[in-house]
């Protein structure tokens, strides 16, 4: 009786949570995984999860996490919330998750992380998909985070990304940077990409959307303008990328992107991460918070090696554009 009323409060919670965003509660005993682990804690831990919006590689990230967690053997019940890329919602859901008495919550991209951190200082928080947690505000430091706050950077190899697009278009002569003026953890990647455009003596020019309102006709405003775009792991852009593409495509504009599921939306090419993995190793340090006492105060955020960094590419979008991309290794 104790479990079904529990029940009917999440679900109504959840149903009053509709307008602000979109949640799904799931419980988990997993005896497969619990028949696999030397574990004897009996304890069902509540974890609350905030991810920003729904696109590829964050739901990868919650994905990987969620494996993590089931792998491990701990009992837990997770409630799923998506804000669906309003920072409103981000801090209502975030309110709400801190509310509840979850044990951990684990954000997703920058602006959830963000909203979590500042209602808590008490629950511990694991991060994904953050860029730089410290130039974001989230830790002391990245090695020594020093409060409430780590988890995993999905800091990508924008140097190797832009040199990946000298190497396919030998040609350009001016790389169009788009992103999201609102999202920190683009800006740092902007920066990054100006340096290594310069470096590959490459001009530049910075395109930025507030909204995914503004996408299309701020995509359309690059053509004639750039030989090519360069797109980091923006979540806007990311969320948006079918209508990039589309235009850009349209209009004989490859596109180099920061992650594999936005090629997999259209963008010809990336040299990125894989966020599965970046979601599963955030899922190991919570099962350390929960299950073993970790203090996340002394948890150095943690980063994919280069060696877990791969190369993707979209040859429908090659062939629409007429580019040979045979001779890249895959």
């Amino acid at each position: 009786m104790k479990r079904f009323l529990a029940t009917v409060v999440a679900v109504t919670t959840a149903l009053a949570l509709t307008a602000c965003g979109s949640s799904s509660t799931n419980t988990t005993t997993d005896d497969k995984s619990a028949e696999n682990t030397e574990t004897t804690d009996d304890t069902t831990y509540k974890i609350g999860v905030l991810q920003l919006t729904q696109h590829a590689a964050l739901d990868k990230a919650n994905e990987g996490f969620i494996a993590a967690l089931d792998e491990s053997g701990i009992k837990y019940e997770v409630d799923q919330q998506n804000a669906s890329g309003e920072q409103s919602a981000c801090q209502t859901i975030a309110e709400k998750l801190v509310n509840d008495g979850n044990d951990l919550i684990y954000a997703i991209a920058t602006p959830a992380a963000q909203a979590v951190a500042g209602v808590t200082s008490e629950i511990p928080i694991v991060l994904s998909a953050v860029t730089d947690p410290a130039e974001s505000g989230l830790v002391a430091s990245n090695d020594a985070p020093g409060g409430n706050v780590t988890g995993t950077s999905d800091l990508t190899p924008v140097k190797e990304q832009i040199e990946l697009l000298k190497q396919i278009l030998p040609d350009a002569k001016t790389v169009g940077i788009l992103f999201c003026s609102s999202e920190s953890n683009s800006e740092i990647q902007a920066a990054m990409a100006r340096e290594a455009c310069e470096a590959n003596g490459l001009e530049h020019i910075d395109f930025t959307v507030s909204s995914s309102n503004e996408i299309q006709t701020v995509v359309e405003s690059m053509v004639g303008k750039v030989d090519v775009i360069y797109a980091p792991t923006d979540n806007t852009i990311a969320a948006g990328m079918p209508t990039v593409s589309m235009i850009a495509t349209d209009n004989g504009l490859p596109i180099i992107c920061g992650e594999q599921g936005m090629v997999d939306a259209g963008g010809l090419a990336t040299y990125g991460i894989d966020y599965y993995q970046l979601g599963y190793m955030a899922g190991q340090m919570a099962v350390e918070i929960l299950r073993d006492g970790a203090d996340p105060a002394t948890m150095p955020i943690g980063y994919l090696s280069a060696d877990q960094c791969e190369l993707s590419v979209n040859d429908e979008t090659a062939a629409a554009l007429g580019i040979d991309v045979s001779g890249l290794k895959k």
